[in-house]
């Protein structure tokens, strides 16, 4: 695997802020099976939407209210007539199965990842 090595600058740029999983639905215009997720990242940055490949590991109950990891800065990404406005972040394997990231303990929604 070749990998691009970064700047310090360019890692603080992401912004990788945690986030509770307010509302969870089914997303049957997705090319592959996905949720769209609405997630709240705290007043400062709000309630933001995704769309996440994550229907193998995760039931719609088990995501409500649990506690993820998405990349906050990003523009918005337009996935059929659903609009994503930020990035959930995972582990992804070979097949494509996604593990989502999450924090040990509960936190404050909008705490950045550093």
């Amino acid at each position: 695997m070749n990998q691009e090595t970064i700047s310090w600058d360019d890692f603080e740029k992401v912004e990788m802020r945690v986030g509770t999983i307010l509302e969870v639905n089914d997303f049957p215009e997705a090319r592959k099976p996905a949720y769209q997720l609405t997630i709240d990242f705290g007043a400062a940055i709000g309630i933001r939407k995704s769309s996440a490949q994550i229907t193998k590991h995760y039931t719609k109950e088990a995501l409500t209210g649990r506690q993820i990891i998405a990349v906050v800065n990003f523009p918005k990404k337009q996935i059929g007539k659903f609009m994503s406005e930020c990035l959930v972040m995972g582990a992804v394997a070979g097949d494509g199965d996604v593990i989502l990231l999450s924090t040990d303990f509960k936190v404050e929604n909008g705490l950045r990842i550093a």
